[in-house]
């Protein structure tokens, strides 16, 4: 189990360079297996969920090779169309090998994805889009599908929900079957966007990409494509936080930080300050103040993986915000952490929490629930009196690159203990 012992009170300062969007190159790494063909990723962030993945891979038969963010993967000796239990448990987005594997291979054994537990999970968007498609299922311990024995026709799909995942599986799923799908009330994330765009240079033909109806034309040969992970929205979020609440001084590099504004927007009305750069955006705390409410939503709302973090900004903003995720009914159990820690916060039911700031946070020793609210933990730890304890911190590297190196070159006093 590792730590970050952290000692709060100091004001970030500096340069940061935000790595690739760790929910893009999940699914983009899932796509590789629709060609024979290689393909090179680009800008791959370091983190658990990504050698999870590639895990997956070197266990189907895949070549990989990797180097400074550059990822070559080969899929042309697939030699088993099994996900290993062990190995899928370990993150939520193994659900995304399923669609490319039956699209090519016909058949695939999986068990239920795993990952961090904030609440119900189900794959029945998924499923429901499959059978769609021309697919069944014998869903036991580990769950079967295959082809049902009819040709592929043309499909109109509905998503129960615009479920990223569901719709990032639906999209890869149809690039390679002779037929045209079109999909209704999809997800439109940039990282859902992202994965068209890799999927078209590798020869998918995709009208809609950015809307909430897509449609696939099937059936077409993919080939191997190069392709740059786009910037996680999540982790320039998560440092403008820092900023924040350290009442430091943060420019945030990249290459292009356009579209944060679900993001940026909520966090200026609390007094955070933002300023473009030539190489990004600098970020400084102003005068924090509440607002009525951060609620989540669907693209371009406010996402749900900045809740977390977004409550500790709010215990040093002065008044009452309401917080409310109404997406997982477990992501605001973390919250009693906080108030060990001294934040004032009430929890109303499992998707809303009211907090009164400002606090004065103290230092604690603490469990990791999940990544996002440990994530969350460490900013409240750096805005806290005295020493913190984060414990089972490797949660919080599944998602984030080099989260001690990044906060101990702006000023943070943090070190990681196994």
């Amino acid at each position: 189990m590792a730590q970050y012992i952290i000692e709060g009170g100091n004001k970030l300062k500096g340069r940061v360079k935000i790595s690739g969007n760790k929910n893009e190159v999940l699914p983009c790494l899932a796509a590789c297996l629709l060609t024979e063909e290689e393909v090179i990723l680009k800008n791959v962030p370091q983190t658990a969920d990504v050698e999870s993945s590639l895990a997956i891979f070197q266990d189907l038969g895949v070549g990989i090779s990797k180097e400074d963010g550059i990822v070559r993967i080969n899929c042309q000796k697939i030699n088993k169309t099994v996900l290993k239990t062990d190995l899928a448990n370990k993150l939520r987005a193994s659900i995304l090998f399923v669609g490319p594997l039956l699209a090519r291979f016909g058949k695939v054994e999986f068990p239920h994805p795993g990952g961090c537990v904030i609440g119900r999970r189900s794959i029945d968007t998924h499923l429901d889009g499959f059978k769609h498609l021309g697919f069944k299922f014998n869903i036991q311990d580990v769950n079967k599908g295959s082809r049902n024995g009819a040709d592929f026709k043309d499909q109109e799909i509905f998503l129960d929900e615009p479920s990223v995942t569901a719709t990032e599986n639906m999209i890869l799923t149809s690039t390679l079957l002779p037929a045209v799908t079109t999909v209704k009330n999809c997800a439109v994330e940039p990282h859902v966007v992202g994965l068209c765009k890799m999927l078209k240079k590798m020869g998918a033909e995709i009208d809609g990409i950015g809307t909430q109806t897509i449609k696939i034309s099937g059936g077409k040969k993919l080939s191997g494509c190069e392709y740059t992970i786009g910037l996680d929205n999540v982790e320039f979020g998560t440092y403008a936080i820092a900023a924040a609440v350290t009442n430091g001084e943060i420019e945030i590099e990249g290459d292009d930080l356009d579209g944060l504004e679900p993001i940026i927007r909520p966090f200026e009305k609390m007094g955070v300050k933002f300023e473009k750069t030539d190489s990004g955006i600098k970020v400084s705390a102003g005068s924090l103040k509440a607002v009525p409410q951060i609620r989540v939503n669907v693209w371009p709302g406010f996402p749900t993986d900045m809740m977390s973090a977004a409550i500790v900004l709010a215990t040093q903003s002065k008044g009452v915000t309401l917080c409310h995720d109404w997406m997982y009914e477990s992501r605001m159990f973390f919250v009693d952490k906080l108030i060990t820690m001294g934040a004032n916060i009430t929890l109303a039911d499992p998707h809303r929490v009211i907090v009164s700031g400002c606090s004065k946070l103290r230092g604690k020793n603490l469990d990791t629930p999940d990544l996002r609210a440990g994530m969350a933990l460490v900013l409240a730890a750096l805005s806290a009196k005295g020493t913190s304890v984060i414990n089972k911190a490797e949660l919080i590297e599944r998602g984030y690159e080099d989260v001690v190196y990044k906060l101990t070159e702006l000023g943070a006093s943090i070190k990681r203990v196994e």
